[in-house]
């Protein structure tokens, strides 16, 4: 990649003040409250009765994603800049999106482990997402030939932490409670907070980029690019992993969504929302990145679902 394109990429200023940031971290945890929703404890039940799914789908995500991710940053060299590394590993150690369960059902998948895995994974992310980006980040910026003075990065786990519990963690345990106690007010706001979170996500990378438009789109080829091949190895650890382990067709089709979809609303919420990066020089290469995961999964999403579906029609066509 140009320097002149890396350098301009991780220019880019986007600062939000003290009221756009709780807007996004107060609308946010409306989205997850909305996510939790859909969830009813039975449902886990029915799962953990066959745990061998949910397992693979932690370990795809959890584990191998991250991972994997890391590798792919090394292997692109100087053709990314630092920042933008660590924004794909921040994604990477995001939990799934929730609309990996629109595109679930939209595939004929198997819809009740991908409501558990993006539970599960959301509630674990506690967790994960600061241990994986700190662990990963580090190997990185340890490892990595970075022409660049960057300082060793360090990240608050406590403050990460806490922010994802009062971000997720409150929002999903009193979604939970109003799908179980409340199910006649969890199915009238289920729908509308489904849009609402995808409404959120696109407007909130507008108005984030807004007064940076034109440097954003001197870039957004560049952008494309790595984003693609990151979704696409994404997708392929999903589908390898249940592949390998000879998953039911349903389960293969749900892992591959469920991996390839990362919850980056989160991963911008702590880039905008907080001070938790405030440490590092300039980091635009990260919010672009995370932003443009963020559109992009959905088109994906809804790429790999049509494939599949393409795939039954020709099936019954025999």
């Amino acid at each position: 990649m140009d320097n002149n394109v890396i350098q301009l990429l991780d220019n880019l200023n986007v600062t939000l003040n003290a009221g756009g940031m709780n807007t996004i971290n107060i609308v946010l945890a409306f989205v997850m409250f909305g996510v939790a929703l859909g969830i009813k404890p039975r449902m886990f039940v029915e799962v953990f009765r066959k745990p061998k799914s949910v397992i693979l789908g932690m370990c795809s995500q959890l584990i191998l994603l991250p991972l994997f991710t890391f590798l792919l940053a090394m292997l692109l060299g100087q053709s990314i800049s630092w920042s933008m590394a660590l924004g794909m590993i921040l994604v990477a150690s995001c939990p799934g999106g929730n609309i990996s369960n629109f595109m679930s059902s939209l595939s004929k998948a198997n819809v009740e482990l991908s409501v558990s895995l993006t539970a599960i994974s959301t509630a674990l992310c506690v967790l994960m997402t600061p241990f994986n980006f700190w662990l990963y980040g580090n190997l990185y910026l340890n490892y990595a030939s970075i022409n660049a003075d960057v300082p060793q990065l360090v990240i608050p786990l406590w403050d990460v932490f806490k922010t994802i519990f009062i971000l997720l963690g409150i929002p999903l345990t009193l979604g939970i409670l109003t799908s179980q106690y409340l199910p006649k007010v969890a199915e009238k706001l289920k729908k509308p907070l489904q849009w609402l979170s995808i409404i959120f996500f696109i407007a909130m990378v507008v108005l984030s980029f807004w007064s940076n438009r034109e440097a954003f789109l001197k870039c957004v080829e560049y952008i494309f690019l790595i984003v693609l091949i990151h979704n696409l190895l994404a997708l392929a650890i999903g589908f390898s992993t249940a592949s390998a382990f000879r998953l039911p067709p349903k389960d293969r089709r749900t892992l591959t969504i469920e991996t390839g979809i990362q919850n980056s609303g989160l991963g911008l919420a702590l880039l905008l929302g907080t001070s938790i990066f405030s440490n590092l020089p300039p980091h635009g290469g990260m919010l672009v990145i995370t932003a443009w995961w963020g559109v992009w999964h959905i088109v994906s999403g809804l790429t790999v679902s049509s494939l599949f579906l393409l795939h039954d029609k020709r099936k019954e066509g025999k």
